[in-house]
C-alpha cells in the first residue's frame, strides 16, 4: 500500500485491536465485579435464560417453606392439645377404676365425681384452645374455623392435606361427666365402653398428627436441600472463575498497553512523510 497522509492504516489497525482489547477489558471487569460470568442476558441469552429460571425456582421453594412451617405450627398445635387431652383422660381413667369399686360410696363417690368432671372440662377447654393462627384441625365449634387444611409442597404447586378431627362428638362428648350414672356398674360400663373408644381415638389421631408433622419436616428439609442443589447448579451455571478472569485481566491490560504504543507509533507516520519535503 502506497504511503498517504489521507489514509493511516496502521492506525486504523491499532484502533481496532484497541477497541476490542478495551471491550474485551469491560466484559472482564464486569466479571470480576458482579462475581457473575453471566449477569445480564447480552452476556449470553440462552444460559441466562436458564438461570433466572432456576432463580425463580429457588425463590419459589422458600416462599414453599414459608407456608409449610406455618402448617406445621397448626398441627404441633394440635399435637400438644391432644397430648394434653390423652394425659388429662389418663387422670380420668384413674378415677374411673376407682369410681367402678362398690366400696367406693357416699361423699367419697361423690368427690370422685366432681374431680372426673372437672378434668372432662380441662379436656374440653384444650379442644377448644387448639387454634393455631384462627384455624384449628379437631374444633368444630365454627365452620370458619375447623376444618381440612390443604398446603403447597413443592414448587410445582401440588399440595399436601391435613385431615381434621371432631374431637367434641368424637372425644368430649364419649367421656362427659353424664355419663357417669350413681353406681359402680355405670362408671364401669363407661371405662370399658365410650371412654376406651375416646382413648383409641385420641391415641389414633395423634399417631396420624404426628406423621403429617414428619411429612412436613422431611418436605421442608427437601426443600431446602433442593434449593441448595440447585443453587449448586446456579453457580456453576453463571458464577465467574474469578483466578481465571484476574488472569485475563492482566494479560489484557499489557495488551492495551500494546495497543496504545502500536497507535503512538502509526500516528506518527505523516510526520515521517512530511520529513521527506525538508
Amino acid at each position: 500500500m502506497a504511503n498517504s497522509i489521507n489514509t493511516n492504516a496502521g492506525a486504523m489497525v491499532a484502533l481496532q485491536n484497541l477497541s476490542k482489547v478495551s471491550s474485551e477489558m469491560e466484559t472482564i471487569q464486569n466479571r470480576i465485579s458482579t462475581g457473575l460470568r453471566v449477569s445480564r442476558a447480552q452476556d449470553d441469552g440462552a444460559v441466562f435464560a436458564v438461570a433466572q429460571g432456576l432463580r425463580s425456582d429457588i425463590g419459589s421453594l422458600s416462599s414453599v417453606n414459608e407456608q409449610l412451617g406455618g402448617a406445621k405450627g397448626l398441627v404441633d398445635t394440635t399435637i400438644t392439645s391432644l397430648t394434653n387431652v390423652s394425659d388429662t383422660m389418663g387422670e380420668m381413667k384413674n378415677i374411673l377404676v376407682k369410681l367402678a369399686d362398690e366400696n367406693v360410696t357416699g361423699d367419697t363417690r361423690t368427690q370422685y365425681e366432681e374431680q372426673y368432671k372437672s378434668l372432662a372440662a380441662n379436656v374440653n377447654g384444650f379442644i377448644e384452645d387448639s387454634r393455631y393462627n384462627g384455624k384449628s384441625l379437631i374444633n368444630d365449634g365454627s365452620a370458619a374455623v375447623h376444618g381440612s387444611v390443604s398446603v403447597i409442597r413443592n414448587e410445582q404447586g401440588e399440595n399436601y392435606t391435613v385431615d381434621s378431627f371432631s374431637a367434641a362428638a368424637s372425644v368430649f362428648s364419649l367421656i362427659s361427666g353424664g355419663a357417669l350414672g350413681t353406681n359402680a356398674a355405670s362408671a364401669a360400663a363407661l371405662l370399658t365402653g365410650s371412654f376406651a373408644t375416646a382413648e383409641q381415638r385420641v391415641g389414633t389421631q395423634l399417631n396420624n398428627y404426628a406423621n403429617d408433622a414428619k411429612f412436613i419436616d422431611n418436605q421442608v428439609s427437601f426443600n431446602r436441600d433442593k434449593a441448595d442443589a440447585i443453587e449448586r447448579g446456579l453457580g456453576a451455571l453463571v458464577d465467574a472463575d474469578l483466578a481465571k478472569e484476574s488472569a485475563n485481566l492482566q494479560a489484557l491490560q499489557v495488551k492495551q498497553q500494546l495497543s496504545t504504543q502500536s497507535l503512538g507509533i502509526a500516528n506518527q507516520s505523516p510526520q515521517i512523510l512530511l520529513s521527506l519535503f525538508g
